[in-house]
């Protein structure tokens, strides 16, 4: 899997969420879109012909259960050498007959610099990726271009000759090295497509979302020790380089 990460840019861990990690995450994704009504996902940004929730570690324990999970935390450790924290917790539901697709990106708009990689994105099926219904699409090996797709490509919307559709199971995981081109496709189906996004960056760099000053305080209380690590909430540096809100995305304006 490591090997499959460094030279294709992902990697699929099938079957990887239990059955009540899979139901529990589902129902109170639902729930969430029911109480915050028009205002979901309002601490980041939204996108047309799709449902965002944003913020979720402040929103229930199963979210909370799902950043420290140790097989996918090695995983992005592979990309994120040498320390590395989240940067954000998301949710996205492609919209039923929504017809449009996003454009292949780099998340954050993110160049490796002489660091290295500094990005790393996990997505959580929480219904089947079929290519009829929004599944992501890739270019494996653009990790190592060092270019991002808007500044080389005519149409980061179209098709590109080397993309692969990473289709899989409800319940299944992909770790990817979000300096990967990629981008959700259009749900041609009857029935929305969600997951949920789990976002790291390297330990440098300022997080997506600022997460001291998203979280509650009864929500930092009941943190454990490496969920507080992995939320950077006791790291100065990142206090000083997060706290301007800067929500940077890599194609949502």
């Amino acid at each position: 899997m490591k090997q499959d990460l460094e030279q294709a840019g992902f990697v699929k861990l099938p079957g990887f969420m239990s059955a009540a990690q899979l139901e529990e995450a589902r129902a109170r994704v639902a729930a969430i879109e029911a109480e915050e009504g028009d205002n979901a996902g309002a601490e980041f940004r939204k996108e047309a012909n799709a449902h965002r929730l944003a913020n979720l570690v402040d929103k229930a324990d199963i979210f909370r259960e799902l950043i420290v999970l140790p097989e996918v935390l090695e995983l992005v450790g592979e990309v994120l050498r040498p320390k590395f924290k989240l940067s954000s917790f998301n949710s996205r539901s492609a919209d039923p007959h929504s017809n449009s697709l996003q454009p292949l990106h780099c998340d954050m708009g993110a160049i490796p610099d002489e660091g290295g990689y500094w990005v790393c994105n996990t997505v959580w099926m929480l219904d089947d990726f079929t290519r009829e219904n929004g599944a992501l699409r890739c270019v494996p090996g653009s990790h190592h271009w060092n270019e991002l797709p808007q500044d080389v490509l005519e149409d980061p919307y179209g098709s590109h000759p080397q993309e692969i559709l990473v289709t899989g199971r409800a319940g299944d995981v992909v770790v990817m090295n979000a300096h990967m081109w990629h981008g959700g496709t259009a749900n041609r189906t009857d029935y929305p497509r969600r997951a949920l996004h789990a976002f790291y960056c390297r330990w440098d760099k300022p997080q997506q979302q600022f997460q001291r000053a998203l979280l509650k305080p009864e929500t930092q209380a009941v943190l454990t020790p490496q969920q507080r690590e992995i939320l950077a909430l006791d790291d100065p540096l990142n206090d000083e380089i997060s706290r301007a809100p800067k929500q940077v995305s890599g194609f949502l304006k």
